[in-house]
């Protein structure tokens, strides 16, 4: 039996590391190669429920940035920094039928990354880190495509993406529009401009 289940992590991590790459390539995103590795692991970690919290993001940072610990502080950033850059990316359109936005997710979430950063010893976790926080919003819609991939595109999923794009100016969402044919090359010019 646990033959079986490594041989499911691994083709699963084989699944996830294919949609990342395919994802960032897609958005033709530069960065540390390590930066595609931690996202990998990331959507590995959170195919289990029990990873996502229970506490809000507000509650999760104030106890990070009250912990004496240093371990114990750098574990709850990235949790902190993971569960935002997760939910951001997987349920990015849902947030904004919610009280706080994708803004506050980034933010936090963004925050948390800059922290250890700046806080951990080791010169290559620390790049990882500095990059997801400095690029954020960019690996949310790498994070995002590999979601959609699995979802099959309904007129309220197409309606979703261009409300998507007008409420934050996705560059994503703007470019799955164009790829559709849904928004006018025009338009879109125009918008670049402003």
């Amino acid at each position: 039996m646990e033959g079986s289940t490594s041989a499911q992590l691994l083709s699963l991590k084989e699944f996830f590391n294919e949609q990342i790459n395919l994802a960032i390539n897609k958005r033709n995103i530069s960065t540390f190669p390590l930066v595609s590795t931690y996202l990998v692991d990331l959507l590995q970690a959170f195919m289990f429920a029990e990873t996502l919290e229970r506490e809000t993001l507000a509650e999760m940072y104030l106890k990070a940035m009250s912990e004496s610990s240093f371990q114990l502080k750098a574990d709850m950033l990235k949790r902190l920094g993971d569960t935002s850059l997760y939910i951001s990316g997987f349920f990015g359109d849902s947030l904004k039928k919610k009280v706080v936005d994708i803004d506050y997710y980034a933010d936090l979430g963004g925050r948390a990354y800059d922290h250890l950063s700046k806080s951990v010893a080791e010169d290559t976790s620390s790049r990882v880190y500095r990059e997801i926080s400095i690029r954020f919003l960019e690996f949310v819609d790498v994070l995002a495509i590999v979601s959609q991939k699995a979802l099959v595109q309904t007129n309220e999923d197409l309606l979703r993406l261009y409300d998507r794009y007008v409420s934050t100016g996705s560059s994503l969402a703007r470019d799955q529009l164009l790829e559709k044919g849904l928004l006018p090359t025009a338009d879109m010019n125009k918008k670049k401009r402003q």
